[in-house]
């Protein structure tokens, strides 16, 4: 695996954008060419065909040379503006996009190796929860993390990221394994939630999870976790319980999917939007309630326009992360972590008589 991750980059006369606007074209442009574009980003599409067209011209003549540089620019603004103002409902579309990098492509574009550690040592190995030692430039690490797939076999290998009880409890003896050496633990959240099937019912899965998150309060090595996609639920909370807590600017972090809240709240889901309004889960919620550490911020028009740069912007955020985290004595870090999950959320007392 390589650590460069430099962005491409063409002739200055072709790829400079002015001011803010200053991005390489290929960002514009959906990472996988067979993507299926949401709804809200069609008006951007067209624009990018039409731009395409005039670029495949051979010999342009200035006019056209001209019109070009125009369209750049205005497809960033566009891009800009839509992206700035997506609704709750529209932040969770683009959350579960399959064209947006996945816990394998940040694996392979982060960090320079991966030694993957397989099984629950009771049941088997849950392939929705990857674990295994890690290296992030010098810093060695134990890497947890929730893998989704994109095509029928790797979402039925994986099961679409919802983990069974052995997943977790595979995660936690990692953990425990990444504290008796030393090693602090990132760990990658994208999951929909727990698998609710009846066999992980039968085995344990609210107790799993449950367990997890008294153990994980106690774990005494940073922990870093990132909500890459989908935070959904006790399924995403079971291995996110960490000293310092960031989510990507189009993730989202909930305790139920709007679709759920909209049917027990409302009885229907046309009322969809309605509920992920209500939910305050997108990360400037997020980061308001102090529920986050950190909104790590996405390419122009989404992660799924440019995985390399997504991969180095959220690479930095680790590595400043545990790098702050190691600061700090060891024989506070878990009281700390502690004071850090008591002080969420916003408390009325009064006295009855």
């Amino acid at each position: 695996m390589s650590a460069a991750l430099a962005t491409n980059s063409g002739d200055d006369d072709d790829q400079t954008l002015a001011g803010d606007d200053f991005l390489p074209l290929e960002a514009y442009r959906p990472a996988n060419p067979n993507r299926i574009p949401l709804p809200f980003e069609k008006p951007i599409l067209e624009l990018e065909q039409q731009l395409a067209k005039l670029e495949a011209q051979p010999n342009p003549p200035p006019n056209t040379k001209e019109t070009i540089r125009n369209m750049r620019l205005d497809i960033a603004r566009l891009t800009r503006d839509t992206f700035d103002h997506l609704t709750p409902d529209q932040v969770v579309k683009v959350a579960r996009d399959s064209g947006r990098p996945q816990t394998l492509d940040y694996l392979e574009l982060i960090f320079d190796e991966f030694i993957e550690l397989h099984g629950d040592h009771a049941f088997r190995d849950d392939r929705a929860i990857l674990t295994g030692f890690a290296k992030l430039d010098d810093q060695k690490v134990m890497f947890i993390g929730q893998q989704k797939g994109r095509n029928l076999k790797e979402r039925t290998e994986h099961n679409y990221g919802m983990a069974h009880p052995e997943g977790y409890r595979k995660a936690l003896q990692k953990m425990q394994l990444a504290a008796k050496y030393k090693l602090p633990i990132v760990c990658f959240i994208d999951t929909g939630g727990a698998y609710p099937g009846v066999g992980a019912e039968e085995r344990g899965q609210s107790y799993a999870i449950a367990y997890n998150l008294r153990e994980m309060s106690r774990i005494n090595t940073p922990i870093v976790c990132t909500v890459i996609g989908e935070g959904g639920s006790g399924g995403a909370l079971g291995i996110a319980i960490g000293d310092h807590i960031s989510v990507l600017q189009f993730a989202y972090y909930s305790v139920i999917s709007p679709e759920g809240c909209a049917g027990i709240l409302w009885k229907h889901a046309k009322h969809t939007d309605q509920a992920a309004r209500a939910l305050k889960f997108t990360s400037k919620d997020l980061l308001g309630l102090g529920v986050i550490d950190e909104i790590i911020p996405e390419p122009l028009g989404g992660a799924h326009r440019d995985h390399r740069r997504m991969a180095t912007t959220l690479k930095m955020s680790l590595t400043a992360a545990l790098r702050k985290l190691e600061m700090i004595p060891k024989n506070q870090l878990v009281q700390r972590r502690y004071e850090k999950f008591r002080r969420m959320g916003q408390f009325e007392e009064a006295t009855v008589s």
